[in-house]
């Protein structure tokens, strides 16, 4: 199961609206991002603005293709583009993915 890390930059002088935003999401959001097939999402927001997001699914090109047709996510999406620094498009498809190097329960198993 693909495990996806990311990051983008928010603006650090729009850290608190930010996080107003996200409180909450709207409900149609929280079901299209269900629906992608993403699991265990989180966000975390350093002070300097940083975002590390989180979430497992069982495809991650099929979560974003999912994603990037719906009209809930883009509106969304262009709904919070106000808060992001230095982005070509839309968050969800130009965030940078953090490769994974250490995963505990896999090399766990592999004992």
């Amino acid at each position: 199961m693909p495990r996806v890390c990311f990051t983008v930059q928010v603006d650090p002088q729009r850290l608190t609206e930010y996080r107003q935003r996200h409180t909450p999401v709207w409900p149609e959001m929280l079901r299209e991002i269900a629906a992608s097939g993403r699991r265990d999402y989180s966000l975390f927001l350093r002070d300097d603005g940083l975002l590390i997001g989180y979430y497992e699914t069982d495809s991650d090109e099929a979560s974003a293709a999912y994603l990037a047709g719906s009209a809930v996510a883009a509106r969304w999406e262009a709904s919070m583009q106000e808060f992001f620094v230095g982005l070509g498009g839309r968050a969800d498809q130009s965030a940078v993915v953090v490769p994974e190097v250490f995963n505990l329960d896999q090399q766990l198993a592999d004992l």
